[in-house]
């Protein structure tokens, strides 16, 4: 068994308005920085999880993702594994 460190990150999908990410350009605008042609904002969460090989652990990341840590009907997820210590 090895340790791997799952990066997720979730955003909504580009057909979901996203106010938040608007709320952010409009304020980043009024502090000066008006070159933004657009913002998103997300989620990111870090998992330190258990498995045989990377594959593995980023399939059962995905499966936590598909179950709870994203909403499939409004938001797309990524997910970045990496070996951390292997035993």
């Amino acid at each position: 068994m090895a340790r791997f460190k799952a990066d997720v990150h979730v955003t909504l999908r580009r057909t979901v308005n996203d106010p938040e990410g608007l709320t952010i350009k409009g304020a980043l605008s009024e502090l000066g920085f008006a070159e933004i042609a657009d913002l998103r904002a997300g989620k990111y969460i870090e998992i330190w999880l258990e498995a045989a090989d990377g594959e593995t652990a980023a399939q059962r990341a995905e499966v936590m993702c598909d179950k709870l840590l994203a909403n499939p009907v409004i938001e797309d997820y990524r997910v970045e594994v990496e070996e951390v210590d292997r035993r």
